[in-house]
């Protein structure tokens, strides 16, 4: 009897119990799968200043009285070539894969070239120093960036015309005018980028007047100049480096 009334109990017992089981065995269990973490991207957001270096080609028109050479646009027409230097800095925001930034920089440069007496007297014109203030915007892979860039230009042109009878004119125009280009970035470190960059200047005309000739004694012109630099440069950035991404 006491058996009975035992496997009764243990019976009546167990059918309490089976539901709860039940329930629990339904509720999902906390933490039931690891959050899987992508590789660590570089972030380009960020404060940088750097330098850069590299050479130039400029291409000058100048034209005056005499009127154009053939189906040219100018008189006479010449090239300079020449090294140059400089200082940046800048501020980057990256919003997924795109860039955008302003950055600016000073530089000093020696690019300088001459007519060689194509019009009986030599005109020559030296880039000295300059100056941009731009736009930027890029596309990002990693700690890898290719950037467009594009904004205002300054330029300090030292120009020169020897006469052999006459002597020497020479005088310095300060021009405003515009640039842009564009390059690839790489971040070597989390705080160090090294780039190549390729930029266009355009400095517009500057004019020598006369009356009725210049100083030494030659027509009045006008000189059309614009240059093209190529540059390598080093940023050390503050801020940003890697972040995770889920």
């Amino acid at each position: 009897m006491k058996r009975i009334l035992l496997a009764t109990v243990s019976l009546g017992a167990l059918g309490l119990i089976s539901p709860a089981l039940a329930a629990d065995a339904d509720m999902p269990t906390a933490y039931s799968k690891a959050l899987v973490l992508a590789a660590p991207v570089y972030d380009w957001t960020g404060f940088y200043v750097g330098g850069f270096g590299g050479g130039g080609y400029g291409n000058h028109n100048l034209d005056n009285a005499l009127g154009f050479t053939g189906a040219a646009n100018y008189t006479v027409n010449y090239s300079s070539q020449g090294e140059l230097a400089g200082g940046e800095a800048g501020y980057n925001v990256q919003s997924g894969r795109y860039l955008f930034g302003v950055e600016g920089d000073l530089f000093w440069a020696n690019i300088k070239g001459n007519d060689a007496f194509a019009l009986g007297s030599n005109d020559a014109t030296n880039l000295r120093w300059g100056g941009t203030l731009r736009a930027r915007s890029g596309f990002t892979v990693d700690r890898w960036l290719m950037f467009f860039t594009g904004g205002w230009a300054y330029g300090d042109l030292v120009h020169t015309n020897t006469d052999p009878v006459n002597g020497v004119d020479q005088f310095t125009v300060h021009r405003n005018g515009l640039t842009g280009g564009g390059g690839i970035a790489y971040a070597l470190t989390d705080n160090v980028i090294g780039k190549l960059e390729y930029r266009y200047y355009d400095f517009g005309a500057y004019s020598r007047g006369g009356s009725p000739l210049t100083p030494n004694g030659q027509l009045p012109y006008t000189v059309n100049s614009t240059y093209s630099v190529i540059t390598l440069g080093l940023d050390i950035k503050f801020g940003g480096g890697v972040v995770a991404r889920y």
